[in-house]
């Protein structure tokens, strides 16, 4: 994990096309702004956990699909 310092109104460049601004600080609390492509998603990391396992889930049960799909194509 890399560790950076920034102070209110300073930046990080990721690759090319991410900026990640520290907006303001109070107290234990950091906002930041973050410009990027609209084709990246940008979550919370509680809500990418989430997301991951809502996907997991949803994808019980479908672990053989294609032999499913073989054989709903044969009747």
């Amino acid at each position: 994990m890399l560790v950076l310092t920034r102070k209110k109104g300073e930046s990080i460049q990721i690759g090319d096309d991410i900026e990640i601004t520290i907006t303001q600080i109070k107290g234990d609390q950091v906002k930041i702004g973050i410009q990027a492509p609209k084709n990246v998603e940008i979550h919370r990391k509680e809500i990418w956990v989430e997301i991951q396992q809502e996907n997991a889930a949803a994808s019980t049960g479908v672990g053989d699909l294609f032999g499913v799909l073989v054989k709903a194509k044969k009747e």
